[in-house]
């Protein structure tokens, strides 16, 4: 009698489970699935208006009320998302966003695009995660899919997504599914976007990895195993770091051997296989690359190992800031001019071309080397109307040929297409081109300087 009371019990368990998996999936092949969209900053927004745009309805969640309030009005601060989509979708009523949190509780799929920055020691800041694990874990509901899609070190979303979850008792994979796939935005990027770009997706169990590959669709990339998909990023982006270093390494080395690097790397890059291009530059910016590896380098430590490659290269990388200040000091000695008395003027500020995004940008380490060393600095930055350099607010001014003029120097910082180069060279009496942008836009003079 026992025996059969408990065969019945595990049978309505099990219908239970596979009711819950069935209901998930259903909604997500007609689209009529609420997502959830936690955090909308330049992940988040353009992840919510992509299921938008697939026919989800979605919510964004975001615990700023100014951001929350501008985007229910069809104001964008994306450059990557249309303003005229966007003010669709909210028309529709296929996007809203609210700071009110307990809606979570409302949505059959969430998805975790907060910030993972690290702290000025450059070890990481998974508050951000940790804090979200545990709201979501107060209000989710059954049935619900929740992925993360942060940049972390393989474990944080076992340690911080599922942990409070399995304490509240949700049994994962059979009443609650978690996965991890990274977010691969590149901003500014025409060509590559969430449509077409694969998407890694690793899920807790085999159920969740399932789920979390129909959900995300034709993209989906799936691998074995949540760690897998967690380290997967860092990697990516270690890669591009360490070769950034190796590229900026050389550049130094050419200098002192007055061999032009730009040169050098169009003669490897002539071989059609085993080679990857990589160009030296101020340094390395954004909320990615500079910032991913020292996840890694974390979690080596942790575990007692060191990555050396990794801590060099971010000392190569980080030092490049120094090696550009001394290359200005260098060249106004060249015309006798003495820093304190010069007037350099930076064009571009970003920390790629093209988009207004200013994060861990190494032109702003570079201004703020040169602020109070120079007795005049014009920073001329067309996607942004100011900056803070030292914890102080500089307004950025309009490109105009007589501040070039009038300047001893004028640095190529980041070389936005707006820009008029032949105008730049005409007017300015000495360029910094950072960037080589004069020499391949046809350009060449004595005037002008390389990296």
């Amino acid at each position: 009698m026992i025996t059969a009371v408990t065969q019945e019990e595990d049978e309505q368990i099990d219908n239970a489970r596979y009711s819950l998996q069935s209901a998930l999936r259903k909604r997500i092949m007609n689209k009529t699935a609420k997502v959830g969209v936690i955090g909308l900053g330049y992940v988040g927004l353009p992840t919510a208006c992509h299921y938008a745009c697939k026919g989800y309805k979605v919510t964004g969640f975001d615990v700023s009320e100014t951001k929350v309030q501008s985007l229910n009005k069809g104001i964008n601060y994306i450059n990557d998302v249309d303003n005229d989509e966007l003010t669709q979708f909210i028309n529709q009523n296929r996007f809203t966003a609210t700071t009110d949190m307990k809606q979570l509780g409302e949505m059959d799929v969430l998805l975790i695009c907060v910030p993972t920055p690290v702290n000025k020691l450059k070890e990481p800041d998974i508050s951000y995660v940790k804090d979200v694990g545990e709201i979501v874990a107060e209000h989710v509901k059954e049935g619900t899919m929740v992925i993360l899609e942060s940049t972390t070190y393989p474990g944080t979303t076992e340690e911080y997504i599922c942990t409070p979850l399995t304490v509240r008792g949700y049994v994962l994979g059979e009443s609650l599914f978690v996965a991890y796939s990274p977010e691969r935005i590149d901003p500014g990027n025409k060509k590559f976007n969430l449509s077409n770009t694969p998407k890694v997706v690793g899920g807790i169990t085999e159920t969740c990895t399932d789920l979390a590959c129909m959900f995300i669709g034709k993209t989906a990339q799936r691998v074995n195993g949540i760690r897998v998909a967690e380290l997967s990023k860092i990697f990516e982006n270690t890669f591009r770091w360490i070769n950034m270093a190796l590229v900026n390494e050389m550049t130094v080395l050419c200098k002192e051997l007055e061999i032009d690097i730009w040169e050098t790397i169009d003669a490897a890059s002539s071989k059609p296989y085993g080679f990857m291009k990589f160009t030296p530059g101020i340094g390395v910016g954004g909320h990615c690359i500079p910032v991913d590896p020292y996840y890694l380098l974390y979690k080596a430590k942790e575990h007692g190992h060191r990555t050396k490659m990794i801590e060099l290269a971010g000392d190569i990388n980080d030092g490049m800031v120094h090696y550009s200040y001394m290359r200005i000091l260098e060249l106004l000695a060249s015309k006798d001019k003495l820093m304190k008395h010069s007037h350099v003027v930076v064009l571009g500020a970003a920390y790629k071309s093209n988009i207004g995004d200013l994060r861990e940008s190494p032109v702003v380490r570079l201004l703020e080397r040169l602020q109070n060393k120079v007795q005049k600095l014009t920073v001329i930055e067309p996607y942004a109307k100011e900056i803070r350099i030292n914890e102080q607010i500089q307004l950025v001014a309009e490109y105009d040929v007589a501040i070039l003029q009038k300047a001893d120097l004028v640095v190529i910082g980041t070389p936005h297409t707006c820009f008029d180069w032949k105008s730049v060279h005409d007017h300015a009496s000495l360029i910094f081109d950072s960037k080589n942008v004069l020499e391949e836009s046809g350009l060449q003079s004595d005037k002008i300087a390389k990296l």
